[in-house]
C-alpha cells in the first residue's frame, strides 16, 4: 500500500466546497465535504482521484481541546447512519445497541464520526456517480480502491474537522480492517484502536465467498458489463444471491438452527417445487430482496475487492509485527481486540495472529474472545459482555487520557 501523505505536503481540503450534495444524493441526509479538489489524492493503484466527495454523521459534541473524537469504521454493506432511522431502510442505525447516550460509546461523552466509505453508494463518491469528465456514471471506469485508500480518505475528513488525534478508532469485520489501517498508517493520529472480527489478511476462503457474490452480480444480464444505469437496467436478482450467499457467512449453524431449523414457511408440507418451501429460504430471499433496494452492484464489486486486497503484512517485509513497528520504534497505540467463538468467517484465530504480532513488538494490547452462537454478526447484536469489554477498555483509555465522564462544551 502506499505511504500515508507526508506533513510536509499541502493539505488536500478544500473548505470551501465542504458539504455540497452530489446531484443523485439529495434526497439523503447527513453531512458532505468534497476533499482533494486541489491536489487529487493518489490511490493504491496509483490512480489520482481529486474532488471526490465523503458522506458523514457526527454524533455528541467536540470538546475544547478536540480530544474526544471517536472514528466508526463500518462493515461491508454498512454506512454511516450509526445511531438514527436509516433514510432508506427505515430501520434504526446499525450500531445503536453500542453508541448512543449512556452506551459504552457514549455520544454524551464523545464526539463519534462515521463516514460512507470511498466506493460506497450513499453519498460518498464511488462507482454510480458522475464521472465529470463524461458526465455519465463512473460504473467499472471508477478507479479500484483498497483499504488504505478508504482511510486516507477517512484521514483527510479528520483533518477537515479540525482533528489532530483520534481518541479512538472502532469498527467490526471491514471496519476492522479500517482500524488496524488506521493503526498502522497512522500510529501519530490515534491514541486507541478496537479492531473487533476482523484479520489482517483476507483469507483464500473469504476471496472465494465474495468472488461467488462478484459473479452472481456480473452474470446477471442486467448488469450489462457494468453500464446498468446508463442502460437503464439493475441486476437485482445477482445482486440479491450475491447477499444470500454472503448473509449465510455472517451467521452460525447454531445460530441458523435456532431461528429456523427445518421449520416449513406458511405451509404444512413440502410442495415437491422449488418455491421456499423452507423458513430459511424465505429468510434468505427476504434478506436479497431488502438489500437491492439500497445498495449499488458495482460498489458492492468494489468494496469486497478492497478486502480481498487487504494485507497488513504485504508491506512491511511479509512479517506482521513488521506493521506495528513504525520507524523501528513499537506502535504507540493502545488495541482491544474482540472475536465471537462461533464466527467462521473471522475466526478467532485470526484475532490471536494480530494480538501475537503485537506482542511481538511489546505493544499495548489485550484481546478477548466473546463466548456466543451468533456467529460473526454478533458484533452488531445484543451480546451484553461484549458491550462491557467495550465500555471498560474506553473508560481505561479516557481515564488515561484525562477526558471528563461529562460532556465538555465546544
Amino acid at each position: 500500500m502506499s505511504a500515508p501523505p507526508t506533513a510536509q505536503q499541502p493539505p488536500l481540503v478544500t473548505p470551501e466546497v465542504a458539504d455540497s450534495p452530489a446531484p443523485n444524493d439529495q434526497v439523503l441526509p447527513g453531512k458532505r465535504v468534497r476533499l482533494a479538489v486541489d491536489r487529487p489524492m493518489r490511490l493504491d493503484s496509483g490512480v489520482e482521484i481529486g474532488g471526490f466527495q465523503i458522506a458523514y454523521q457526527t454524533y455528541g459534541t467536540l470538546n475544547a481541546d478536540k480530544s474526544n473524537a471517536i472514528f466508526i469504521c463500518h462493515a461491508l454493506t454498512g454506512d454511516h447512519f450509526v445511531v438514527e432511522k436509516h433514510p432508506v431502510t427505515g430501520k434504526p442505525g446499525w450500531w445503536e445497541m453500542l453508541v448512543g447516550p449512556g452506551k459504552p460509546v457514549d455520544t454524551d461523552r464523545y464526539f463519534v464520526i462515521c463516514s460512507n466509505v470511498l466506493g460506497g453508494c450513499l453519498g460518498s463518491t464511488g462507482p454510480k456517480d458522475i464521472d465529470p469528465a463524461t458526465g455519465q456514471p463512473y460504473g467499472l471506469s471508477f478507479p479500484v480502491v483498497t483499504i488504505g485508500d478508504m482511510v486516507r480518505a477517512q484521514k483527510l475528513l479528520v483533518e477537515h474537522l479540525g482533528i489532530e488525534k483520534l481518541f479512538c478508532v472502532i469498527g467490526g469485520s471491514m471496519g476492522g480492517m479500517q482500524v488496524l489501517q488506521w493503526a498502522v498508517a497512522y500510529p501519530e493520529s490515534v491514541f486507541a484502536a478496537v479492531p473487533i472480527a476482523t484479520a489482517a489478511r483476507h483469507s483464500a476462503q473469504n476471496i472465494a465467498f465474495h468472488e461467488v457474490g462478484r459473479q452472481a452480480i456480473m452474470a446477471d444480464p442486467n448488469w450489462r458489463g457494468g453500464n446498468y444505469l446508463l442502460e437503464g437496467t439493475k441486476p437485482e436478482a445477482g445482486l440479491a444471491v450475491a447477499r444470500m450467499a454472503a448473509h449465510i457467512t455472517y451467521l452460525s449453524e447454531a445460530a441458523l438452527h435456532r431461528k429456523f431449523g427445518r421449520n416449513l414457511q406458511d405451509r404444512k408440507a413440502v410442495t415437491y417445487g422449488f418455491d421456499a418451501d423452507f423458513q430459511v429460504e424465505s429468510y434468505l430471499r427476504y434478506q436479497g430482496a431488502a438489500f437491492v433496494e439500497r445498495f449499488d452492484a458495482n460498489s458492492y464489486l468494489y468494496i469486497t475487492r478492497a478486502m480481498d486486497y487487504f494485507d497488513l503484512a504485504a508491506d512491511a517485509g511479509g512479517t506482521l509485527a513488521n506493521a506495528f513497528r513504525p520507524g523501528g520504534r513499537t506502535t504507540p497505540v493502545r488495541f482491544c481486540l474482540a472475536s465471537f467463538s462461533s464466527d467462521w468467517l473471522f475466526p478467532t484465530s485470526e484475532s490471536r495472529a494480530i494480538v501475537h504480532a503485537l506482542n511481538a513488538v511489546a505493544a499495548n494490547v489485550s484481546f478477548v474472545e466473546i463466548e456466543t452462537d451468533k456467529g460473526h454478526d454478533a458484533f452488531l447484536l445484543d451480546e451484553p459482555e461484549f458491550h462491557q469489554v467495550i465500555h471498560g477498555f474506553l473508560e481505561g483509555c479516557a481515564e488515561h487520557r484525562g477526558l471528563s465522564a461529562r460532556r465538555r462544551a465546544r
